[in-house]
């Protein structure tokens, strides 16, 4: 159900994680189209972001670092809207992983990352209770699991547990939280993949208009609308074709 108490975002002030590019910097431009009055900017290398607008702060973070996120949020402590942007994603399946810390990355910055965060900035998104929000970048992965693909869906599933959980343990800061589920986004991300993709604007925009409207879920495209639809049948809706594809070894992300 919609949180009716939805946050505007002119003259707020938001922070991006992973704001560099792609689907970061879309939101950040996003956030500036709408009227913020700053945006932190995000990244490990905070001279990757690149932004022709003043109200851009680009700020160094690793969300994977403890002390580094928590200095983020004494530093940046009149922020009201928060976006978990950054991510990892090492294309790695369970069994037969190159990497076997694979698993171990993707986790520590898709779910202990975001929780890092969220814990740093619930007291400062408390202070701005009438305005503030959180929003998590999940994915289609969230719903299901391909080996191909393994560790991170399970790294998104945990986020998405995360997520609706925040939404519980906030609502009576006032803090509106927004789970962004989306399929391939042509970013550099996706890049090797052959197949049709959301613009990372298009993500961006339906996310604003969530944050504005009290929405607490975004499904981003038709795909990742038909897998949610599709959960309570996976084992006939989803996973066959997936056994099928994992059998024949036809990897979607082999370039």
């Amino acid at each position: 159900m919609a949180d009716t108490r939805g946050k505007a975002i002119g003259g707020s002030i938001a922070l991006v994680t992973g704001a560099n590019r792609g689907l970061g910097r879309a939101f950040t431009q996003a956030l500036l189209d709408r009227g913020a009055a700053k945006v932190y900017a995000a990244a490990r290398n905070p001279g990757s972001v690149e932004f022709d607008d003043s109200r851009v702060v680009p700020i160094a973070l690793d969300i994977t670092d403890g002390d580094a996120v928590r200095a983020a949020a004494e530093a940046c402590a009149d922020v009201s809207v928060l976006i978990n942007n950054a991510g990892a994603m090492l294309q790695s399946p369970f069994l037969t992983a190159e990497d076997p810390d694979a698993a171990r990355v993707e986790m520590e910055t898709n779910y202990f990352g975001t929780l890092a965060m969220a814990r740093a900035f619930a007291p400062v998104l408390a202070t701005q209770r009438d305005r503030s929000a959180l929003v998590n970048m999940l994915s289609v992965v969230s719903f299901f699991v391909s080996p191909f693909n393994a560790s991170y869906g399970a790294s998104k599933a945990a986020e998405w547990a995360l997520t609706n959980a925040l939404r519980i343990e906030l609502h009576s800061q006032g803090t509106h939280v927004v789970g962004v589920h989306a399929g391939f986004i042509d970013t550099d991300m996706a890049a090797v993949i052959d197949t049709p993709k959301i613009a990372p604007e298009d993500v961006a925009t339906q996310t604003m208009d969530a944050i504005e409207s009290g929405t607490p879920e975004v499904l981003a495209d038709e795909r990742t609308r038909a897998t949610k639809n599709s959960v309570p049948t996976d084992q006939t809706s989803i996973y066959p074709d997936i056994q099928r594809a994992w059998d024949a070894g036809d990897n979607p992300w082999r370039s």
